[in-house]
C-alpha cells in the first residue's frame, strides 16, 4: 500500500465513473477519501475495491443540503480534515432542444449540478479550508465552453460552474485554489448515450483517436489538488481527446 499523505479529500458523485477515478487516483497516492452518491450498495462496493481503511462512503443526494452537511460532518469525524473537495456529482436527465425544455427539469439539473457544488464547497470552507487552505476542483464538461445541441440545459449548468469557479477562486484565495476540469465525452454510464454501440465512429472525430476513460479525469484532479499546481487557480483544463482542435474545421 502507498503511504498515507497525511490528506484528506471529500469526492462527490464518485460510487462509478469520473467520480470513482478520481477518488482511485486520490488513494493511489496516499490520500484518505470520503465518497459520496445515490446508492449505498454501489458506495459499498467501491470502499471495498478503493479499500476501507482508506475511504468511507455518505449516501444521499448532491441537493440534499441535509446530506451535504452530513458528508461533510462524516468526513471531518472519520479524518479530522478535508484538504480536498472534488464537485463531481451531475445530472443531465433531459435530451433535446433547449427551446422546449421543461423549466422543472431545467431547475432540477442546476439544482445538482450548480447549487449542490456551492453549497459543498461553502461547507468544506468553513468546516476546514478557511483556516487551513487546500484546493476545490469542479468538474464541469467542454459542453459548457460552447454551444451543445440537445444537452443545453447540461451544458449551460457546466457554464455556470466554470464562472463558478473563478468566483470561489477570486474570494478563497489565498488560502484555497479553486479550479475546474472540462472533460469531453468519458466512457462512463452516464455518457453511454453518446457513444454506445457506435464508440469506434465517436472516437473518429477525436484527434487522440479515442475516447475518455475516469483515469483521465483522476490524474488530472490528482494534478489540481498537488504541490505541482500550487500557483493555479480559477482556471478551467480541458481534458477532451483534442476534440476542440477541429473547431472551425470543414
Amino acid at each position: 500500500m502507498t503511504e498515507l499523505s497525511g490528506k484528506v479529500a471529500l469526492v462527490t458523485g464518485a460510487s462509478r465513473g469520473i467520480g470513482y477515478g478520481i477518488a482511485e487516483a486520490l488513494v493511489a497516492r496516499g490520500d484518505r477519501v470520503c465518497i459520496t452518491g445515490r446508492n449505498e450498495e454501489a458506495l459499498k462496493g467501491a470502499v471495498e475495491k478503493l479499500g476501507s481503511d482508506r475511504v468511507v462512503a455518505v449516501a444521499g443526494k448532491a441537493h440534499d443540503e441535509a446530506h451535504r452537511a452530513e458528508a461533510v460532518e462524516r468526513v471531518m469525524e472519520a479524518f479530522g480534515r478535508v484538504d480536498f473537495l472534488i464537485n463531481n456529482a451531475g445530472t443531465n436527465p433531459v435530451f433535446g432542444p433547449i427551446a422546449d425544455l421543461d423549466l422543472n427539469v431545467a431547475r432540477k439539473v442546476f439544482e445538482t449540478n450548480v447549487v449542490s457544488a456551492l453549497g459543498f464547497a461553502q461547507r468544506t470552507w468553513h468546516a476546514w479550508q478557511k483556516d487551513n487552505g487546500g484546493a476545490i476542483v469542479n468538474i464541469a464538461s467542454v459542453a459548457g465552453l460552447s454551444a451543445s445541441p440537445f444537452v443545453g440545459a447540461y451544458g449551460v449548468s457546466k457554464a455556470a460552474m466554470i464562472n463558478l469557479t473563478q468566483q470561489l477562486a477570486h474570494e478563497f484565495a489565498p488560502k484555497v485554489r479553486v479550479n475546474a476540469i472540462a472533460p469531453a465525452v468519458v466512457k462512463t454510464k452516464f455518457a453511454k448515450a453518446l457513444y454506445e454501440g457506435r464508440e469506434e465512429e465517436a472516437a473518429a472525430s477525436y484527434p487522440l483517436g479515442r475516447l475518455g476513460v475516469p483515469s483521465d479525469i483522476g490524474g488530472a484532479a490528482a494534478f489540481l489538488t498537488s504541490a505541482q499546481s500550487d500557483w493555479v487557480t480559477g482556471q478551467t483544463l480541458v481534458v477532451d481527446g483534442g476534440i476542440f482542435l477541429n473547431a472551425g474545421v470543414g
